[in-house]
């Protein structure tokens, strides 16, 4: 993590620090790989925007930052953002940058688990609150299984499986590609039988759309410019997402095949926020009398119809 804040802290080339920079709040994974592609290519120089790029290891601490002012955009997932939104209504979504349809279990074969069914009464390392916490109770849920979901940070995923406290885990890209090569052939992957497609999501605070609009349109102009190399699987793409990750560059060639990079902003996405949304208040982690907004109305398409392909 200190190599990925050594890389992106600061403004991207040719800055001037002017008060008009945009601040962008980046969680540090291939979720939003478009954001270092565009830096490290140029491609926000090219579309004449002064980005500073500051790291955050999560989307939640992403999200909280934006709601302070700390930053005009942050990126953050699909169930963080459903929850950020009930207590901030100041946040809008601008864009949707991939799409991650392969969340998935991954256990331990020699503790005997072989199927989704197998994972009834074990206890399953997950981040609770994130996506992943989603997809595993999804999954679980679907196949009828009661499982206890331990509470495990996504750096201490590997271990936890690796040494046996757990039988299986449930997380996001790219911790979960870590733990399987750990395993091994012991690695069996668990994936539920309707998909979990995870929206990783750009926002920005009104205050931003209000006196930055030049700039939120030019930003993800960029982004999206960044889309086909790393879809390519472009090596210049790819080797700019590992050194802003800080990870091998052949597992982020790895992870990053799993994603859809395409910059754009589906009609599913209301939808899937007040899912997301109402599962969150199921399991308590969004308090029941809290209004769920309309998603829709929080959703801000001008600024990506307004950005210039490239």
């Amino acid at each position: 993590m200190l190599t990925a804040t050594a890389a992106l802290s600061g403004c991207a080339p040719g800055s001037t620090g002017d008060k008009a920079a945009l601040k962008v709040g980046w969680v540090v994974d291939p979720c939003w790989a478009q954001v270092p592609v565009a830096r490290d290519l140029g491609y926000f120089t090219d579309a004449g925007v002064d980005v500073e790029i500051i790291p955050f290891p999560t989307g939640a601490a992403a999200l909280e930052a934006l709601a302070g002012g700390a930053v005009d955009v942050a990126t953050g997932g699909d169930v963080p953002t459903s929850a950020a939104a009930i207590k901030n209504p100041n946040l809008r979504i601008i864009a949707d940058g991939s799409r991650w349809p392969e969340g998935r279990f991954v256990a331990r074969r020699s503790a005997g688990i072989s199927s989704i069914p197998d994972l009834a009464g074990r206890q399953v390392a997950v981040p609770l609150g994130s996506s992943a916490h989603f997809f595993a109770a999804k999954f679980l849920s679907d196949a009828g299984v009661t499982a206890e979901l331990v509470q495990t940070g996504p750096a201490e995923i590997v271990t936890a499986i690796s040494n046996r406290s757990v039988d299986a885990a449930a997380v996001f890209q790219p911790p979960l590609a870590k733990a399987v090569a750990a395993l091994g052939d012991d690695a069996v992957e668990l994936q539920g039988s309707e998909k979990y497609n995870q929206h990783s999501l750009y926002l920005a605070t009104l205050n931003a759309i209000e006196t930055k609009p030049t700039q939120l349109t030019a930003f993800l102009t960029a982004v999206r410019r960044a889309d086909q190399p790393l879809a390519d699987a472009d090596q210049s793409a790819l080797t700019a997402v590992a050194a802003a990750t800080g990870l091998d560059e052949a597992l982020i060639t790895q992870v990053a095949d799993e994603f859809v990079y395409r910059t754009e902003i589906g009609p599913e996405l209301a939808d899937d926020l007040t899912d997301r949304a109402q599962w969150a208040q199921s399991i308590g982690r969004v308090p029941a009398d809290a209004v769920i907004p309309d998603y829709q109305s929080l959703i801000v398409p001008g600024f990506l119809d307004g950005a210039r392909d490239e």
